[in-house]
């Protein structure tokens, strides 16, 4: 078992099997990837609205990598295990306009900074006299497509990509299916917090550097990524129980819509804090979860916002 390193600057932005891999490890090899925020390094702690509003896009999420996993072929299966996460301490939360689920509602650029400690220990603070516990995890996880060309990661695929949840933490281990050989491993979009659902389009975006191991199975390929996430995964957050507000009818994604419109000005009201601020502060760390999938013709989904992150 050998243990590699690799440089923030040797990164990509969308997934190609042609790509020329970084390194070359043996299954139960270790590497530290340095990873940028999901911004590309666009954004710093100084950053206000108007540079969110000049992002380019071409240069969003980007992955460090690849690696190329000796053994690996189409049919197997990679096996990743997340062994540690170092934060930097800084991090932000953006309203991109034409992106987040009330894109309609919130139209122009906002920005939010959170410095925290890197120990994790204290929730990160937030305007309002609110505090947000934090559990870091990998945004964008994943390898090269079969099929050729570049292809974006924002968004998520059979091979993984931008998957954005909140189980691929540490002590985590994700196992994706291959369809190249040596898989063309990378990953990026490190965060510091997010609730389920991501709502505005940012969670709390934070470069870290991330520690795996990886792993081959010989013809066992699942048909998506399955986690295996042996932590518990709400207990630094759920102390207090839930504020939940509900969206009901026919359609998942307007209820989802109506869920959250709601929680973001009821934690407006609460706060003292503008929609805009409500709605980023979610992003954070409310979730969104199908509470009733079978009384048709109408479902329930819920937007949980945990108590402990208010003042």
């Amino acid at each position: 078992m050998a243990s590699h390193y690799i440089e923030r600057k040797h990164h990509h932005f969308g997934w190609d099997n042609s790509r020329p891999p970084l390194l070359t490890v043996k299954p139960g090899d270790i590497v530290e990837f340095e990873t940028i925020d999901a911004s590309g390094g666009q954004l710093s702690p100084s950053s206000t609205a108007a540079d969110v509003g000049k992002l380019d896009f071409g240069r969003v999420n980007p992955a460090t990598g690849p690696v190329f996993v000796e053994g690996a072929e189409p049919g197997d299966s990679l096996v990743v295990h997340v062994r540690e996460m170092k934060p930097s301490g800084w991090g932000w939360t953006a309203n991109i306009p034409g992106f987040g689920l009330l894109a309609h509602r919130f139209q122009e650029p906002a920005i939010a900074h959170w410095h925290y400690d890197r120990d994790l220990k204290t929730p990160a603070p937030f305007a309002g006299g609110a505090s947000v516990p934090l559990k870091p995890f990998i945004g964008v996880i994943g390898q090269a497509l079969a099929e050729p060309g570049s292809h974006s990661v924002v968004p998520p695929r059979r091979v993984g990509g931008n998957m954005d949840t909140a189980d691929v933490c540490v002590g985590a281990t994700v196992t994706f299916p291959v369809e190249v050989e040596g898989c063309l491993f990378s990953l990026g979009d490190t965060h510091a917090a997010q609730g389920d659902g991501e709502v505005c389009g940012t969670a709390i975006e934070s470069a870290m550097n991330v520690v795996v191991q990886l792993e081959l199975v010989k013809g066992r390929a699942p048909r998506f990524p399955v986690i295996d996430n042996p932590t518990p995964r709400g207990r630094h957050i759920d102390g207090k129980g839930y504020l939940v507000t509900t969206g009901v009818g026919p359609d998942l994604m307007q209820n989802a819509t109506d869920a959250l419109d709601q929680m973001v000005d009821l934690i407006a009201e609460r706060l003292k804090i503008e929609p805009i601020q409500a709605y980023l502060l979610c992003s954070a760390c409310a979730d969104l979860k199908i509470t009733e999938i079978v009384d048709q013709p109408n479902w329930i989904v819920g937007c949980h916002f945990p108590k402990i992150v208010l003042p």
